[in-house]
């Protein structure tokens, strides 16, 4: 018999998943410095001398090494600056995708199935009889033909709009999307990071979407004191101002990308954290942070009720617990016939996430 031999254990003698391990840090530390990669580094030191993230067999300046070598960030020869490579991009959404919705497999197609039949890509063997409106690619032809022979004889063939058969298919909700970020001071305001885990959920949502619904669409725009739309690469580097909160404007953008969009379901996905404080006449800005304005708030309504008309849905996802705010909400969300979730910043990835896979499962209207 051998027996036991016991050795000193030495961890992560591996140099693969030590980097692994500190790309997963650096990567939320990314998040956090809205994509500064000299702040990110610096903290990883400090980190690294108070919990000892790196060992005598792999150190920091291996780990920053390999992040050139594999492509992650690249330096600039002329002022020594690091910058993100689409590569880095990249893998911040998909690890927030992770960390937020879990692993998910791409589709091969792209598309949702629902439970109702009707226009889409995939046939059934399910047949019924023509119906004005129906596509003329649904009409199964050696059917209708047989059923022309059947019904007038092959001696004075015919085809009648009566002998036509028509394949089911099954419906596939294609959806677009605006998902509105609150970027105004308030995001950062009493020490509590709000805009982060705001970034986060906007990255893994476009992950989700580019990869298992690619024949979806998402238009991400920010708003303070004004709104205006962003690309899905520059969220890393999304930081709040010194602004106020213009929800109307917010709202009129999204619902000016959404008019030229082609699909049956479209929504609104709101983040915010503060009530509406301000309004833009013309070149001016009226402002007012003092309790609930009624001319903002008036305005703000007159937007719900103008997406309700135009059967876009617009879920709320407020990150605050204030009794006043949440009755706005409960009021806006009726004007809409909408839906509001009061979230935490641990949650919200969750609220979304499922709101949005409901919303695939039906048309919304």
């Amino acid at each position: 018999m051998l027996g036991i031999r016991f050795t000193d254990f030495v961890p992560n003698l591996n140099h693969g998943s030590n980097f692994e391990s500190l790309l997963k840090i650096f990567m939320q530390l990314l998040t956090i410095t809205s994509g500064d990669i000299a702040e990110a580094l610096n903290w990883m030191n400090q980190m690294d001398k108070k919990y000892d993230l790196t060992n005598k067999n792999y150190g920091m300046g291996d780990f920053i090494q390999d992040l050139k070598d594999k492509n992650y960030i690249d330096e600039n020869e002329d002022d020594s600056v690091f910058h993100l490579t689409s590569k880095g991009e990249q893998t911040i959404r998909r690890q927030s995708l992770e960390e937020i919705f879990g692993k998910l497999k791409k589709s091969s197609r792209g598309n949702h199935v629902t439970q109702h039949s009707g226009l889409g890509d995939e046939s059934t063997s399910d047949r019924r009889e023509y119906y004005f409106g129906d596509s003329i690619e649904q009409i199964d032809v050696t059917d209708s033909i047989k059923n022309a022979q059947i019904n007038h004889g092959i001696d004075d063939f015919k085809l009648t709009e009566n002998d036509l058969e028509v394949e089911e298919r099954d419906f596939k909700a294609l959806t677009s999307t605006v998902l509105m970020i609150d970027i105004s001071h308030s995001m950062i305001l009493y020490g509590e990071d709000r805009i982060t885990p705001a970034k986060k959920v906007a990255m893994a949502l476009s992950e989700l979407i580019t990869t298992k619904y690619p024949k979806d669409t998402l238009d991400i725009i920010v708003f303070g004191n004004d709104s205006w739309p962003i690309e899905i690469k520059d969220l890393p580097y999304l930081q709040v101002g010194p602004y106020h909160t213009n929800t109307v404007a917010g709202l009129e953008l999204a619902i000016d990308i959404l008019r030229r969009r082609k699909t049956s379901n479209k929504q609104i996905f709101m983040i915010t954290d503060g009530k509406p404080t301000c309004l833009k006449e013309g070149i001016r800005y009226y402002k007012n942070s003092f309790g609930l304005d009624k001319k903002i708030m008036n305005k703000t309504l007159d937007q719900a009720a103008k997406c309700r008309k135009l059967g876009v849905t617009i879920t709320t996802f407020m990150i605050a617990r204030d009794l006043y705010l949440q009755e706005f909400v409960r009021e806006f969300t009726k004007t809409n016939n909408g839906r509001a979730f009061y979230s935490s910043l641990s949650g919200l990835g969750d609220y979304i996430f499922e709101d949005y896979i409901r919303n695939r499962r039906k048309r919304v209207k």
